[in-house]
């Protein structure tokens, strides 16, 4: 059995039976897969700015990188790649996108998220005054919204439009 079929029945095991009648199975793994792996970013993070950055900054001449920007830096690409496969792999495998069409799709989708979660941290902390932290949990759940409609209706597209 390959990784990606262990994963999809451990998820699929999860999906009990007061959640089958409340959410489609394809937005239970998705939930999963996500929340796996913003929790394996959050780690990468973590590790990577105590142990690696370590609280230097990195001069690249034209800009100065901090520790905090730097550790995403290199976060990020390691979980852009998990979550594209978690998404492939286990969440929308019934997709007929090519792999290659998709993982542009991905990229364009990513970017969406980051620009709507830049546009609506700036909208609640600076234009309507919410404190970040509690601006930050609102965000968040609009960029899940955008990501999880973007990845099925665009990105890993398995409904036909007008279905």
């Amino acid at each position: 059995m390959g990784v990606a079929r262990a994963i999809t029945r451990c998820v699929d095991f999860l999906y009990i039976r007061p959640l089958r009648g409340i959410i489609p199975l394809e937005t239970f793994r998705y939930a999963v897969c996500g929340v796996a792996n913003l929790f394996f970013g959050w780690g990468i993070y973590t590790v990577v700015y105590a142990c690696i950055v370590a609280g230097r900054y990195l001069d690249l001449g034209f800009v100065v990188m901090s520790p905090h920007v730097l550790s995403l830096c290199i976060q990020f690409p390691i979980t852009f790649f998990t979550g594209f496969w978690l998404n492939r792999h286990v969440t929308f495998s019934l997709s007929p996108l090519s792999g290659r069409t998709q993982l542009f799709r991905y990229l364009l989708q990513t970017g969406g998220s980051f620009l709507v979660n830049y546009l609506f941290l700036k909208l609640f902390v600076e234009t309507l005054h919410l404190y970040a932290p509690l601006a930050k949990p609102l965000v968040d759940a609009v960029v899940v919204v955008y990501s999880y409609l973007t990845a099925r209706f665009f990105t890993f597209r398995t409904h036909k439009a007008g279905r």
